[in-house]
């Protein structure tokens, strides 16, 4: 008996698989060599050479430098506007905020060369972003900003900017990835493990939602002591 076609599970097939993994072999090299050396500084011959394919395989999966590019924005957007795509009025902020730091921070960790992408696109002037600047993204932090002036009509926090608070939110958690090297030699690290994340974490949360009149639902871990700094004066 002949079965239903519904009921047929077709296989993926093997060319599926090969471009996928492909694909994937060069979004994670040429996030890594793009905010290594910025759009102009970086080649196509060297992305092909860091996912080890050929560069024509690069061109044919991608398109072109310049799509490629874009794409990976795309893509470092779309993870952080996730984070906050479905909130509403009837949500609690302590827990809207909290779980906004706390995902931003380990996407910050996850993706530094993602992170680090972007930041260096808008210090380039934001080139390849700027009808999206002013369109998409726009409209996103304008529908959040509403939700988040609502929670002040509603006592839920304090009437601050709403603009301005996730411009903090970005900018503070993302500088443990875009200003890395900074960090790591401030604090005499080769790497930030998971307790300093925790830590960073936590102390963000404190500062932002005790600057909002949030209160806090939950615990903060015990702060690690820091070593003490001194500045030699060589003059």
């Amino acid at each position: 008996m002949t079965q239903p076609t519904s009921a047929v599970k077709t296989p993926p097939r093997r060319n599926d698989a090969t471009r996928a993994r492909n694909e994937q072999a060069i979004l994670t090299a040429a996030e890594r060599i793009f905010a290594r050396h910025g759009y102009r500084g970086a080649s196509v011959q060297a992305i092909a050479e860091a996912a080890e394919l050929p560069k024509s395989n690069v061109l044919y999966y991608m398109g072109s430098k310049q799509a490629l590019y874009v794409r990976l924005l795309a893509r470092m957007m779309k993870r952080w506007n996730a984070l906050l795509d479905d909130i509403s009025v009837e949500d609690d902020p302590a827990e809207v905020l909290t779980a906004f730091i706390e995902r931003k921070m380990q996407l910050s960790r996850r993706h530094p060369e993602g992170s680090r992408l972007f930041a260096a696109e808008i210090l380039g002037g934001a080139p390849f972003l700027q009808e999206y600047l002013h369109g998409e993204l726009r409209e996103w932090v304008e529908g959040r900003a509403r939700v988040f002036e609502q929670w002040a009509e509603r006592g839920l926090m304090d009437p601050v900017n709403p603009v301005w608070l996730i411009f903090l939110i970005w900018s503070s958690t993302q500088h443990y990835a875009d200003f890395e090297a900074q960090v790591l030699g401030i604090t005499g690290k080769d790497a930030l493990d998971d307790a300093d994340t925790e830590e960073i974490t936590a102390f963000l949360t404190r500062v932002v939602l005790k600057g909002c009149g949030v209160q806090s639902r939950q615990k903060a871990p015990p702060e690690r002591k820091m070593p003490s700094y001194s500045v030699r004066n060589d003059a």
